[in-house]
């Protein structure tokens, strides 16, 4: 980054293992994801999941927060900012659309890009597929 400076090696040892999503119920969001990717639940309590991405690498997180408010995409003034959103490649989008759909995800309303397509999980978390 510029004008960042910092010695590498006083940098304690961190690394990210994963993305945490707040929900109504983690176990329903923890579903359609499971539906959506395919990953595994590798910690399973009644307020928070974690789904393990099968070659390893950051797992998707959900945890249940009683005063969630579902974010509005795209925002406007005073509206819920989404906070985080994910990308997710794909081969194909008209299929991985279709498959999305059917695991529980609804198309944005508002498109802003050709090559990609704006969904809404179940919570309202956005999330992006892309070629």
């Amino acid at each position: 980054m510029a004008g960042y400076s910092y010695e590498m090696d006083r940098r304690p040892r961190m690394m990210i293992t994963g993305v945490v999503l707040d929900a109504p119920d983690a176990r329903d969001l923890a579903a359609f994801y499971h539906r959506l990717l395919g990953w595994v639940a590798t910690q399973d309590e009644p307020d928070w999941v974690t789904l393990g991405a099968p070659g390893g690498g950051p797992g998707l997180c959900f945890q249940t927060e009683t005063r969630y408010v579902r974010p509005v995409w795209p925002a406007g003034p005073g509206d819920p900012q989404m906070g985080v959103h994910l990308d997710i490649q794909v081969e194909d989008l008209d299929e991985a659309g279709r498959h999305a759909e059917k695991a529980g995800a609804t198309l944005a309303g508002f498109q802003p890009q050709e090559h990609v397509r704006v969904y809404l999980d179940p919570a309202g978390h956005p999330f992006c597929l892309y070629l």
